[in-house]
């Protein structure tokens, strides 16, 4: 997410030389969606949709809206109802000014964070405003993570970071956008530093009219960890946990779904990780709560989730090796050449797509 975006540039770019490009195709700098759809004066549900065929690999384009029209009667759609926090701290060592970015809750006082800043010393407190303190503990899951014990736990330590953090926001975003922008219409348990942006599309009135055509509806909880550490370094995912709730009325749903040979759709990356996760662990979908590091790439067959609605992932990101599971990269990324011709919009803010 957060990659020197300048000299991105796609045009002339030839089918066959695609899959040399997976890891190194560019975003032009005008496809990085950078204001939310809402706030331009339309409803969050009027954002483009490109529908993949999985098997074809052809391309329908459309408005997300129009996305009951490319499901039936009985699929399942399972969305992830992980609320994004503002996880962004401001913070002192001595003069030294300080950002902290959360990325994993550990317990109750203490988080694996990414620290941003010239310079800072691991035996010396980080200082917050109203008398909160945070001490270096030991690393954090992957470098350049570590870990920080707060002086305030639980709760107490949850107020204090609404009251004080930012929503995460990297470069390609110009301005401050409330907490409100990142997060889902359907939202509800607090956790996530970054938005869960496969369902920022969904509206309540898109909700309803897939509701009134038979198709469920139906959460899981995934709480997302930072996409992206700077300097172009990513999460290694195997090194990448992420806390996940999965409930017996979900687990209902889909079991009747897969009997009744219906389709389930997962509404994001996280979706796909805690449901194939329980099946890699137990060989079944059972309600299941845990931590995941589970990896999932082309080479990974899913067990059981047949589709994926999702946003457009840069090359860097596991997120798109994750896209590999569901269809062929020379599919993907040829896919990929059409939305950037067809000026479809990048990252949490952008366009979206389903692959079916």
């Amino acid at each position: 997410m957060g990659i020197d975006l300048k000299h991105r540039n796609f045009s002339g770019i030839e089918v066959g030389e695609m899959n040399e490009l997976a890891k190194t195709f560019d975003i032009p700098p005008h496809l990085n969606a950078s204001t939310p759809i809402e706030l331009r004066g339309f409803e969050r549900d009027e954002v483009k949709l490109m529908v993949l065929n999985r098997e074809t690999g052809n391309c329908d384009h459309t408005q997300f809206k129009q996305l009951p029209e490319f499901l039936n009667k009985g699929d399942v759609l399972v969305l992830n109802n992980s609320r994004t926090i503002p996880a962004s701290l401001k913070g002192k060592q001595g003069n030294r000014q300080l950002e902290v970015r959360l990325s994993r809750k550990v317990d109750d006082n203490c988080w694996d964070v990414l620290i941003i800043g010239d310079f800072y010393q691991a035996g010396e407190p980080i200082c917050f405003s109203e008398k909160v303190l945070a001490s270096m503990v030991g690393e954090g899951s992957e470098k350049p993570l570590v870990q920080l014990k707060f002086n305030r736990s639980g709760v107490e330590l949850f107020d204090f970071i609404y009251r004080n953090g930012e929503p995460i926001r990297y470069e390609y975003i110009d301005l401050p956008w409330p907490l409100d922008c990142y997060q889902t219409v359907y939202g509800s348990v607090p956790g996530s530093v970054e938005m869960t942006s496969a369902g920022r599309a969904f509206s309540w009135k898109l909700i309803q009219s897939l509701k009134q055509k038979g198709i469920e509806i139906v959460f899981i909880q995934l709480h997302a960890g930072l996409s992206y550490y700077g300097d172009d370094r990513w999460p290694t995912p195997k090194n990448h946990p992420e806390e996940y709730h999965v409930g017996s009325g979900t687990v209902d749903q889909i079991l009747k779904a897969k009997s009744s040979g219906k389709r389930v759709i997962a509404v994001g990356t996280t979706v796909v990780r805690a449901l194939e996760t329980i099946m890699t662990q137990y060989g079944q979908l059972k309600p299941s709560e845990g931590v995941t590091n589970l990896y999932i790439s082309g080479d990974t067959p899913l067990k059981l989730v047949d589709g994926l609605i999702t946003g457009l992932h840069e090359p860097e990101a596991s997120h798109l090796d994750l896209l590999k599971a569901f269809i062929s990269e020379k599919k993907l990324l040829n896919a990929y050449q059409t939305a950037l011709l067809k000026n479809y919009k990048w990252h949490e803010f952008g366009d979206m797509n389903v692959i079916l």
